[in-house]
């Protein structure tokens, strides 16, 4: 990891006096002032909601600027990644830090083989949800449980941080086509050493005894993009809160869990739903597209345009260029004519065009075209989060463990601006008001 350095000072007047607080630059030249003794020095704290404006930590995993539509992870740019690289070499880069030659990645490759099966026990937790459980709430509590069956290791030795790591990215997509096979009432399909890790997920999925699911390259090259972009996306809600969890010494089944949770939530992982969402609502209610930017436009009316605009990016989503690309190839090799997509593509054009989405800078996000994408290659609606939530786990688990090895790092303890009563005291029950 890069030291940030000392590159001025910021001061901050008060009661009639000035304090002076450090300023701090990344490698990117990203600026912070260092003010953790504010409360201590001024009795102040920083009111920041949703910690837009808060650096809660130092990392070197993933840059964004959100002005310049930049994306990185370990340096290397969104679009060279998904293009030049598979999702397992990525996952390797960011727990690791460098991408795998290939002795590293034949190695880590077979780990994922080796550990993809499920202890038979946890077979059974699966016969006792009922059949209309959301994916997201037994992938959930199906990770934090693998901590029952599988004990922690030594995280300071890079052997065993492998096979942690390798446990966890080949067992979420087993469990993950497990809660699939479930809800339909489907019989299980076992993981196969003869498949890659995309096929593998999409055969889980798919197979059945009576009608043999034909592996598609374009659909495995297209899963593998998605999987990538979704990856890491730096301080996100669902990241901060595998950090969260993670500062308490909880260990990184639990910490993953509580990520699972958060990813689980219509403004975070759930994005991509509300597009397909609205997209079918537009189509089921014959809206025209002049109809669709008005109505977004007109802030009485609770219908919005789902996929536009991102708490970061202030220019087009590196990562929805990239999505747009890969929906379109799945679309056009499957020989699928979708209207949702017409309707997508009709709205980008025009949003674009228009001046009161080009002046709020809102933009598709990566969320507009990876539900269509999902869509076509036949998965299910509810199941678009748990997809989110297996390219993600590479990026909370280097998450996770930067923070285990970072000294300034301490149990996460936001402050707060009470607002409630004031001392009272309390009267005897007989004397209460009726």
């Amino acid at each position: 990891m890069h030291e940030v350095k000392e590159v001025g000072t910021a001061e901050l007047k008060y009661a009639d006096k000035t304090y002076s607080y450090p300023v701090f630059e990344g490698s990117e030249g990203e600026r912070a002032i260092r003010m953790g003794s504010l409360r201590q020095d001024t009795g102040l704290i920083n009111y920041d909601p949703g910690y837009g404006n808060t650096g809660s930590c130092i990392s070197d995993i993933t840059f964004i600027d959100g002005e310049k539509g930049i994306l990185r992870y370990r340096g290397y740019p969104i679009d060279v990644l998904a293009n030049d690289c598979t999702f397992i070499e990525v996952a390797y880069l960011l727990v690791h830090g460098h991408l795998p030659n290939q002795s590293q990645l034949t190695h880590f490759s077979r780990l994922l083989n080796r550990k993809s099966l499920i202890h038979e026990d946890m077979r059974n937790f699966f016969k006792n949800y009922p059949e209309d459980a959301h994916p997201m709430a037994i992938l959930s509590a199906m990770v934090v449980s693998l901590s029952s069956f599988y004990r922690e290791l030594n995280m300071s030795v890079e052997e065993e941080i492998d096979l942690t790591v390798a446990r966890l990215l080949s067992k979420i997509r087993t469990l993950a086509a497990l809660s699939y096979k479930q809800s339909i009432g489907a019989p299980h399909v076992y993981p196969s050493s003869k498949l890659t890790y995309v096929e593998n997920f999409l055969n889980m999925m798919f197979y059945t005894p009576v009608a043999n699911y034909e592996i598609d390259p374009i659909t495995v090259r297209a899963l593998n993009k998605l999987l990538i972009l979704h990856a890491d996306h730096e301080q996100n809600c669902s990241t901060s809160a595998v950090r969260l969890v993670g500062s308490s010494g909880a260990n990184l089944y639990a910490s993953i869990s509580a990520g699972i949770c958060a990813l689980w939530g219509p403004l975070h992982g759930g994005a991509n739903q509300a597009v397909i969402e609205m997209l079918e609502q537009i189509h089921r209610e014959g809206m025209t597209i002049d109809t669709c930017i008005a109505r977004a436009k007109d802030k009485d009316d609770p219908f919005r345009l789902m996929g536009f605009g991102h708490r970061v990016y202030k220019s087009y989503d590196p990562r929805a260029k990239i999505a747009k690309k890969a929906c379109e190839d799945v679309l056009n090799t499957l020989g699928i004519k979708d209207e949702l997509l017409d309707i997508a593509v009709q709205l980008e054009e025009r949003a674009l065009s228009d001046e009161y989405f080009v002046e709020r800078k809102l933009y598709p996000n990566v969320d507009f075209y990876t539900g269509i994408t999902l869509r076509a290659m036949g998965i299910p609606t509810n199941m678009f989060t748990v997809i989110f939530a297996i390219g993600r786990l590479p990026g909370w688990i280097a998450h996770w463990l930067e923070q285990r090895d970072d000294k300034d790092q301490r149990i996460g303890r936001p402050r707060q601006i009470y607002t409630g009563p004031v001392k009272r005291e309390i009267v005897p029950i007989e004397d209460r008001p009726e």
